[in-house]
């Protein structure tokens, strides 16, 4: 597997082959981006570290998240995107399994209007603070999600995978294959890109079914029958 944060070497735009996914619907500050696709290699890390579970038992779930996230590796990893056209909402959601279909081919592509429809069905925004102090994505029922820009116009989705490694979350950058980086990295690329800021960096949990959302949670409801 590559490491998660290797040297980026900047080249041509691949073509995309033919299939049923949409392709330049999103340019992600395309006219914008930072030339900044250097992070500091973190030597030993690899996707299949990552996503080990330590010996403690895998769900299903978990299972196909994983598989998941092998497969965009292979298909669109950092240092050879072949598919750099996918926009980062993609990959995510389709990392967590929003999408019925055999492969990462066999759907539309997300812009950043269906991006901010999945953030308001799915999921709930949580304080930072709200995060767990350890966390293993592979282990958890809870899925995380970090949203950069305003979260009624995202401009990049990333997934928390582990709180503990120095790259902690997964996903594709705009023009660069999928990878794993820390914060800060991820904060080197967007913040002065089309206004981006350190606070537009925002986190949320994705809700589960039978569940009250936890912005919802210790609230009192009032209903009334008149």
């Amino acid at each position: 597997m590559p490491l998660a944060n290797a040297y980026i070497a900047i080249r041509p735009r691949a073509k995309m082959p033919a299939g049923p996914m949409k392709v330049n619907k999103l340019k992600q500050g395309a006219s914008h981006m930072k030339n900044n696709p250097i992070h500091d290699p973190d030597v030993g890390f690899s996707t299949a570290k990552v996503l080990a579970s330590n010996g403690a038992p895998m769900d299903r779930e978990n299972l196909q998240i994983t598989e998941r996230i092998e497969e965009i590796m292979m298909m669109c990893p950092r240092e050879k995107p072949i598919y750099e056209d996918i926009s980062s909402f993609s990959i995510a959601l389709y990392a967590l399994g929003f999408f019925d279909c055999s492969d990462m081919l066999s759907f539309d592509d997300v812009d950043s209007h269906e991006a901010a429809d999945f953030l308001r069905e799915h999921f709930s925004e949580i304080k930072p603070e709200a995060l767990p102090r350890y966390y293993r994505m592979v282990e958890s029922e809870e899925k995380y999600l970090l949203v950069v820009g305003d979260p009624l116009f995202p401009i990049h989705f990333a997934v928390l995978v582990d709180s503990q490694s120095p790259s902690l979350f997964f996903s594709k950058l705009p023009f660069f294959g999928s990878g794993f980086d820390s914060l800060d990295e991820l904060k080197s690329e967007f913040v002065g890109i089309d206004g981006i800021t350190p606070e537009d960096f925002h986190f949320f949990i994705k809700n589960r079914y039978g569940e009250i959302p936890p912005v919802s949670r210790g609230k009192i409801y009032v209903v009334r029958n008149d």
